[in-house]
C-alpha cells in the first residue's frame, strides 16, 4: 500500500471476540468497497484509526494514498490551508504554493480525526469538497477535481452540534451515509483478557523473554475491574508498562500500575479487591467494653478504611486521598504506616 507522508497508524492488528466490537469490523467491512463517507464515532483509544486502515485496505483504493489529519492539531487559521492547500503569498509566509490533503490523497482515502473541531468556515468548504470533488487553494481562482473518498471520525455527538447549529446539518448527512460506533473497551465483554494476552507477548518478545509467564489472578482481575477511560490504547500502555518492570520472565506478571505518576499497585490489596473481601465495620460506642487496646483498635480501623478506599478507586492513590479528604502525601504517610506500600 502507498503511504503518503501523513500515513496510517502502523500497529494495524485488530483483536478482540466480543460481540459488539466484531459488529463495528463486520460493518467496515462491507462498507470498505464503496467510495462512499464514513463517519466513525468512539472514544479516545477505541481504534478509530484502525476503522480508517480497515475501510482504506479493503477497498479498491489499497494502493493509492491513505491520508491523515487530525483537525484539532490544526490552528483554526491554518486548517483550511492544510486541507486544500495554497498558492504562494496567499498569506504571510507562504512563500511557495503547497498541495492541501486533499490533492495528496485524491485516488485514495482522506480520514479527518476529530471532525467536530472543525470551524464553520472549514466545513463550508469541505462540503463542496465532498458534494462536487472540487478543491480550490487558497488564493487559486480555479478549482481542482479530486476523486478522494473521505473517512472522518469524531467522540463528539455532531447530530446535537447540527441542532445547536455548531455543526453544518448538511455536511453531517453527506458525511454519514454509514456510521460505525466504536463500544469503548468497558462495553466489550472478554476482550480486556484477550488484549492484555497479545500486549504482554508482544512486549516480552521485544525485551528478549524467551517465555511468556501470563498474569497472576490477582493482576487478571484488577484488569477486569479497572474502567479504562483510555480504553485499548490505555490497556496497551498499562501492560507494557507492567512487563518492563516486571522483575523476571520466569514469574507471573503480579504488578500493574494504571497511573505512571502513581505507585505500583500492590498483589496483597488487589487480592482483597479481586476476591470482594469487606472490610472491618467499624467499632461502634456500644463495642468499646471489649476494647483493651485502644491504639491498636484506632489503627486496624484506619488501615481498614485506607484500603477499602483504595479498593474503591482501583488503587489510584491521588484519587483515594482526595475522597478521604487528605493530601496525598499524608495518604503515603498513612500507608507506609500499615506497610500497605
Amino acid at each position: 500500500m502507498a503511504l503518503s507522508p501523513h500515513h496510517a497508524p502502523r500497529d494495524t492488528q485488530f483483536i478482540g471476540q466480543s460481540g459488539a466490537f466484531l459488529d463495528a469490523v463486520e460493518r467496515a467491512s462491507r462498507a470498505a468497497p464503496l467510495r462512499r463517507p464514513v463517519l466513525v464515532i468512539g472514544e479516545r483509544g477505541t481504534g478509530k484509526e484502525l476503522i480508517a486502515e480497515r475501510l482504506h485496505r479493503l477497498s479498491s483504493r489499497w494502493d493509492e494514498p491513505l491520508v491523515t489529519l487530525n483537525c484539532a492539531a490544526m490552528p483554526e487559521t491554518l486548517i483550511e490551508a492544510e486541507l486544500f492547500g495554497h498558492e504562494a503569498g496567499a498569506f504571510t509566509g507562504a512563500t511557495r504554493a503547497r498541495a492541501g490533503r486533499f490533492e495528496e490523497a485524491d485516488r485514495g482515502t482522506l480520514f479527518l480525526d476529530e471532525l467536530g473541531t472543525l470551524s464553520m468556515g472549514a466545513q463550508e468548504r469541505l462540503l463542496r469538497a465532498v458534494e462536487y470533488g472540487e478543491v480550490t487553494r487558497i488564493g487559486a481562482s480555479r478549482p481542482l477535481r479530486v476523486d478522494v473518498r473521505i473517512v472522518a471520525a469524531t467522540n463528539e455527538d455532531l447530530p446535537r452540534m447540527a441542532r445547536e447549529g455548531r455543526f453544518r446539518a448538511d455536511l453531517l448527512d453527506r458525511l454519514s451515509f454509514e456510521v460505525i460506533t466504536l463500544p469503548p473497551l468497558r462495553a466489550r465483554e472478554g476482550d480486556i483478557a484477550v488484549l492484555a494476552e497479545y500486549f504482554g507477548r508482544r512486549m516480552a518478545s521485544e525485551m528478549g523473554w524467551d517465555r511468556w509467564p501470563g498474569f497472576s489472578g490477582a493482576a487478571a482481575a484488577a484488569l477486569e475491574k479497572y474502567h479504562w477511560p483510555g480504553n485499548v490504547r490505555e490497556l496497551r500502555n498499562v501492560i507494557e508498562r507492567a512487563v518492563y518492570r516486571s522483575d523476571s520472565p520466569e514469574m507471573p506478571i503480579a504488578e500493574i500500575t494504571f497511573d505512571p505518576f502513581d505507585s505500583p499497585w500492590k498483589p496483597t490489596q488487589s487480592l482483597r479487591a479481586a476476591d470482594h473481601e469487606a472490610a472491618p465495620a467499624p467499632v461502634m460506642a456500644g463495642d468499646l467494653a471489649g476494647v483493651s487496646d485502644l491504639r491498636g483498635a484506632v489503627d486496624a480501623h484506619e488501615k481498614a478504611i485506607v484500603e477499602a478506599a483504595l479498593a474503591r478507586h482501583r488503587y489510584n492513590q491521588r484519587q483515594t486521598a482526595k475522597a478521604l479528604g487528605l493530601t496525598y502525601d499524608q495518604l503515603r504517610h498513612t500507608m507506609r504506616k500499615h506497610h500497605l506500600l
